[in-house]
């Protein structure tokens, strides 16, 4: 059994859920997300709340069931508060700069790195820190990923991009030896 599947989701007031057959569409303004359960999954929309149930006793159904529950709720925060993901950059001449849809990263590296994002998620950089906002908790972790891939912190001085939650635990450097 599911702890987080047995859980309703709560659709609060000006998001719009229309059940078709498999597919859950959210909307909100102009804006609509689709959540395709693929049979394995039962939903039923009661009042303002909507209830994932597994379809049989299959291994897999119970497996998405979970699921299914959590990207609905994740497709709901996201249309409704957002998701946010902070950057920290850290190393002599390492900045960044925004250029209409390009994230522009000097790295350490003999060349500029261009980053090219999607036109719904915006970045911000101020000073040291990247700011990435959107409403897809999966893209906003997959850019925040591919941009701190560039350069991961490195043990010894901490040089690099990192999560700004991040703690990189440092090595001590080369000793003398006697």
């Amino acid at each position: 059994m599911s702890r987080i599947g047995k859980q309703p989701v709560t659709i609060p007031s000006g998001i719009d859920v229309s059940l078709d057959g498999n597919v859950l569409t959210f909307k909100k303004g102009s804006v609509s997300k689709v959540l395709d359960t693929k049979g394995l999954v039962s939903v039923a929309i009661d009042g303002d709340k909507i209830n994932f149930t597994p379809v049989g006793d299959d291994r897999s159904a119970s497996a998405f069931w979970g699921t299914f529950r959590a990207l609905g709720q994740n497709i709901i925060v996201g249309l409704t508060d957002g998701y946010v993901k902070v950057l920290e950059i850290n190393g002599v001449g390492y900045r960044a700069a925004v250029k209409g849809n390009v994230l522009e990263l000097q790295l350490g590296f003999s060349h500029p790195v261009n980053y090219e994002f999607p036109k719904d998620v915006s970045i911000a950089v101020e000073k040291n820190v990247i700011t990435i906002k959107g409403d897809d908790k999966q893209v906003i972790g997959q850019i925040a990923a591919e941009i701190r891939a560039f350069r991961p912190p490195e043990p010894y001085k901490g040089k690099g991009v990192k999560y700004m939650e991040e703690v990189i635990i440092r090595k001590a450097g080369k000793t003398a030896g006697k």
